[in-house]
């Protein structure tokens, strides 16, 4: 089955990924393409995962992924990425499962993969912003997309968004096996050896929200390892 696979990779998500499944199940319709959600649970302890199969249970555009145990964004991307592909997935997404990616805006990524062969939703294009966070968070984070573009070289800006669609030849083409960062540092690096392979980057603004439910991810490790995973990228170039 080609068209559409939307990865999303939860953990401790149980009040969110119904009513997110639901939302973007209903969106994928509008491109009028086969389309299939991956769900990704890292055996969260809440119990995300029973929702998840539930999920699947009454729908065959809803599939799940069980790991063992917390192993990170990363690797659940890595994960759900091979399990399209073999599917013969033509695009495949990546988004948040805590609505702070607006299921109304897949249709807008979908559409402009058309044109480009990485669409990314971006909170610092014209038109794209950011609600409910206070101003050290956004310095925090529009100063760290400026370190990263300005240390790697790259015109992308919003290069720790996690709201992507890929064309399959882009990971086709990619050394996935040599990806080792997890959070921010994982998006850095996709969108980083995506623009150095040749591939053409497309950013489409997006209104980012906090999340409805439910506790962040961030943590300081996650954070320092997109600062030191920067300069990794430009050493090895």
């Amino acid at each position: 089955m080609g068209g559409v696979w939307l990865i999303l990779p939860t953990y401790n998500e149980a009040d969110n990924l119904e009513p997110l499944v639901r939302a973007v199940v209903s969106q994928l319709e509008t491109p009028g393409l086969p389309s299939s959600v991956l769900i990704v649970d890292d055996d969260s302890p809440d119990g995300t995962g029973k929702i998840a199969d539930r999920l699947a249970a009454e729908s065959d555009r809803v599939r799940v992924l069980h790991r063992a145990r917390k192993q990170g964004l990363g690797r659940a991307y890595l994960a759900g990425f091979a399990i399209a592909l073999e599917a013969g997935a033509d695009l495949i997404m990546e988004m948040d499962a805590d609505f702070s990616h607006d299921p109304a805006d897949v249709p807008r990524l979908i559409a402009a993969a058309d044109a480009a062969d990485v669409v990314l939703g971006s909170r610092y294009v014209p038109g794209g912003g950011i609600t409910n966070w206070g101003l050290a968070r956004r310095l925090v984070s529009r100063g760290g997309c400026a370190y990263a573009r300005m240390v790697l070289g790259v015109p992308v800006r919003d290069l720790t968004g996690g709201f992507k669609c890929f064309n399959r030849r882009v990971l086709e083409a990619l050394d996935l096996t040599g990806v080792h960062a997890n959070g921010y540092g994982f998006q850095i690096e996709l969108t980083y050896k995506a623009v150095r392979a040749g591939f053409r980057v497309a950013e489409v603004p997006i209104v980012f929200r906090e999340r409805r439910e439910g506790a962040s991810k961030m943590t300081l490790p996650i954070a320092l390892e997109a600062v030191w995973k920067v300069i990794a990228l430009r050493l090895r170039r």
